[in-house]
């Protein structure tokens, strides 16, 4: 059974930074690719940035430069560093891996105050 948690959210306030993990089970984890998604209320879930099993990086446009993503095969987890926060990065964060078939999260509750 595949199971994504994540781990990180909290509040914080604009500028402030926050780290973000998701602890994958149940999954080839080095074969896949792992994203990080999020929705605000009353929002559409959106993309904001994924890894390849290669390494290779995506990035929202809203969130370049300020959010860096990051794994570790030997631990199975795929962190997102969250730097310069603002009121609007505030929402729930859901990780994704998809190996094959797409998995999510629970997701996890990020409010950053003006």
């Amino acid at each position: 059974q595949v199971q994504l948690v994540e781990s990180g959210g909290g509040l914080v306030q604009t500028g402030g930074s926050l780290r973000l993990s998701c602890a994958a089970s149940g999954i080839i984890f080095r074969g896949s690719t792992e994203a990080w998604y999020r929705q605000a209320p009353g929002k559409q879930r959106e993309f904001v940035a994924q890894i390849t099993s290669g390494g290779s990086t995506t990035y929202a446009d809203s969130v370049k430069g300020r959010f860096t993503i990051s794994r570790d095969n030997a631990k199975n987890l795929v962190d997102l560093q969250m730097n310069s926060l603002r009121p609007e990065d505030t929402a729930v964060y859901y990780c994704y891996a998809r190996i094959g078939a797409g998995y999510w999260g629970q997701g996890t509750q990020v409010t950053v105050s003006s």
